[in-house]
């Protein structure tokens, strides 16, 4: 098995209080791998551990086999890792249109340059309106972004994440706060997006996690207390114990 994340031996504290805990975590290429666990487990500091956000107090995290940790976030981003984020981070003053452009760029090799036209760049153009395309916003497209509704803004960053070309996304709670029928579509959209990458997912909602997770781990007070697939994970006593409950019947 290749790995795409490892984390080999993480912890996490912020002066005395220990939040991550000795987590060891691998990530198999082109898998589709949910963290779950309780508020407060720390599943949304382990992603800032392995984007870059924060450094771990100690271990080691790798993206395909490199150690990446104690790198900034643009730094692991262009080795070929995109996130989104928990609460909705999008140019809202800005349209549609231009934020995707804006991911586009870096990722079609284009550089910061005054003398150049945006507009005139037909890869820019067509890489841009694909992406427009698959994520359902093309009636958007000159709408700022701050003026969508909260599902649209979602699936926009969704679209931005995957936009720059990364092939190891990370997806903290895609579809939190939405209803059943947005987060069906929202859960086919990743699907679509995510087809032939690697996703490592935070989410609630366990009918998306188990529909959508070829692997599941469950962190619990910063240590991951189980991982394997979802039937693996539905049966886990331990899991059944911390934090699934009824959920799993």
């Amino acid at each position: 098995m290749t790995a795409a994340i490892e984390l080999r031996g993480v912890n996490k504290n912020f002066g005395l209080t220990t939040v991550i805990r000795d987590i060891n975590l691998t990530v198999a290429q082109g898998e589709r791998h949910a963290l779950i666990g309780p508020n407060g487990a720390g599943k949304s500091t382990t992603f800032n551990l392995i984007s870059g956000y924060m450094a771990p107090t100690s271990g080691t995290v790798l993206l395909r086999d490199q150690v990446i940790s104690g790198l900034a976030p643009y730094q692991i981003n262009r080795r070929g890792l995109s996130r989104s984020f928990q609460v909705t981070n999008v140019f809202a003053r800005m349209t549609v249109w231009e934020n995707l452009r804006c991911s586009v760029l870096w990722a079609t090799g284009q550089r910061y340059a005054f003398w150049k036209n945006v507009d005139n760049l037909p890869e820019v153009r067509e890489r841009t309106a694909r992406i427009m395309q698959d994520i359902g916003l093309v009636s958007r497209r000159d709408v700022p972004a701050g003026l969508l509704t909260y599902a649209e803004q979602r699936a926009l960053e969704i679209g931005i994440t995957v936009a720059g070309g990364a092939d190891v996304i990370l997806l903290d709670e895609p579809t939190a706060g939405m209803s059943h029928a947005e987060t069906e579509r929202a859960v086919s959209l990743i699907r679509r997006l995510t087809e032939g990458r690697t996703l490592l997912i935070v989410e609630h909602d366990m009918s998306v996690v188990f529909g959508l997770a070829d692997r599941i781990s469950v962190l619990v007070y910063g240590q991951i207390i189980a991982s394997g697939t979802p039937e693996e994970i539905r049966k886990n006593p331990k899991v059944k114990e911390a934090y699934l409950g009824e959920e799993a019947a």
